[in-house]
């Protein structure tokens, strides 16, 4: 089976969120041979492995546990590859890997990876503790309840990050942009498992979100496409905005039905170049609909195969931001550890059906979108109390929530004017508290959740708004 995920995922998908977000596939023999291996280990090396073994067991100030070197040499040797990617679980680790993917999961719902050397949000799953506190792609994860996760592995950062359901994970956040990091409190929980929301908007279009790709969600994503269509859709917007990836063969499942039989969905090419192509099996034709598709910054490997597909091979058109940039294929070895451990390691690379990778480049869209500022604003560091002259990042903040709900700052650099004082007032009559123009912890906790609400409305969803306009202007045409 093979890994394709983003950077990484593995192990924190298991820990913290709701499934397995990394992408499985089938490696065909021809592509993974092995056969190009130019320099074999030689008794002198395995000695000088064993020397080095013996000289901590036998030498070192403190005991030293036998599998905990034979691990720290496992993980030195994928470390050495620089592959963020390339990671060993540990029998422990790989077993809660086998449970969790096909188990539901409690933690705070966020696919992360490790970014040159930081611990990093790839997206917030839908519905989890994670979005609902406002985190955001991009955002990295400095702490954890007070514990740096400097120099830590990913799953050592992940062990950090999780934990029962109700229990507290209070995280110092760095957002992109930002100077300095802000400290956001998540109660954990349950990590909802539905992955396909359907819904009919106005004017016979359909609207499918996908929030990852995990072992139902093609079966659920055409039980909801046929009571679409059985409802009179006349065009369809597929949303996988924020959605880290999944299973490689339930993405080819749900394109399919879209491109004409033959025609290609996916590349895979190894490390000779030699390649080979994933060619549609629709035995119908092609859906005669327009399909526009959601993308962001949030939307990785799977989801990135699924826009690539469907823009190059159905011509459908993407809308919104550039995708994460995951062009990267692992695959596992668990059998050859022979103990219950695992080696994840990239063998491959996935290429758009026109040969495009878009590793660390991402796929840019058709039609180029972004959210209005306060979808992206930085949470308060809650710090002080803001008053009246006061001029920093937690006044821009407050200045930026309130014009994204429709007050009137009259300012968003940072300086708390008269006016934006008269905003907060207005803010505080309207939530029936007392109108004294300041705000504290409590009022600023008030304005997060105010506006977490005003994202998730779709009358501020200004991505939403141009795919429905595109179509619009299609089915005119027609």
């Amino acid at each position: 089976m093979v890994f394709k995920g983003r950077t990484v995922l593995a192990f924190i998908v298991m820990a913290m969120f709701a499934s397995s977000i990394l992408t499985l596939t089938i490696v065909s023999p021809s592509l993974v041979t092995g056969d190009s291996i130019k320099e074999e280990v030689t008794s002198k090396d395995l000695d000088k492995v064993k020397t080095a073994y013996e000289l901590i067991r036998t030498r070192y100030l403190e005991d030293v546990d036998h599998d905990k070197i034979i691990d720290g040499a496992i993980h030195g040797m994928l470390s050495s590859l620089e592959d963020p990617f390339s990671t060993y679980m540990t029998t422990e680790e790989a077993k809660q890997f086998q449970e969790n993917i096909s188990s539901s999961f409690q933690g705070i719902g966020a696919e992360v990876s490790l970014n040159n050397g930081r611990v990093t949000i790839v997206s917030p799953i839908k519905g989890s503790p994670a979005e609902k506190s406002g985190l955001q792609a991009k955002d990295i994860i400095l702490s954890v309840n007070g514990e740096s996760l400097d120099g830590l592995t990913l799953n050592e950062a992940v062990a950090k990050i999780r934990g029962p359901k109700g229990t507290e994970a209070k995280l110092s956040i760095l957002r992109l942009g930002a100077s300095e990091p802000v400290e956001i409190a998540i109660v954990r929980d349950d990590i909802p498992l539905e992955t396909v929301y359907a819904e009919m908007l106005a004017n016979s279009i359909g609207k499918i979100e996908i929030t990852q790709f995990s072992y139902e969600t093609n079966k659920r994503f055409k039980e909801e496409l046929t009571k679409l269509e059985d409802q009179g859709m006349k065009a369809l917007i597929i949303d996988v905005r924020n959605d880290p990836g999944g299973l490689l063969d339930r993405v080819i499942d749900i394109v399919q039905p879209f491109i004409e039989k033959g025609k290609p969905i996916i590349q895979m090419e190894d490390r000779e170049g030699n390649r080979q192509p994933t060619l549609s099996k629709n035995p119908n034709s092609a859906k005669p609909y327009p399909v526009a598709v959601l993308i962001n910054q949030g939307s990785a490997s799977a989801s990135e195969i699924l826009a690539g597909a469907l823009k190059e091979s159905a011509g459908s058109h993407l809308v919104g931001q550039t995708t994460y940039g995951k062009g990267t294929v692992q695959m596992t070895f668990e059998k050859e550890m022979g103990d219950g451990s695992n080696i994840k390691m990239t063998t491959l690379k996935w290429l758009t059906p026109e040969g495009n990778w878009i590793n660390e480049v991402g796929i840019e869209p058709d039609l180029k979108v972004d959210q209005p500022e306060f979808f992206t604003v930085r949470p308060f560091s809650k710090q002080s109390t803001l008053t009246v002259d006061m001029t920093n990042e937690d006044v821009k903040t407050l200045q930026t929530m309130l014009q994204g709900l429709g007050y009137s700052p009259d300012r968003i650099d940072g300086y708390f004017s008269l006016q934006t004082a008269e905003a907060v007032k207005a803010f505080q009559r309207d939530n029936q508290l007392a109108a004294n123009g300041e705000v504290d912890e409590q009022l600023m906790g008030l304005l997060e959740s105010k506006v977490i609400e005003a994202i998730r409305d779709p009358i501020h969803d200004a991505q939403l708004k141009a795919a429905v306009q595109y179509l619009q202007d299609k089915l005119a045409q027609s």
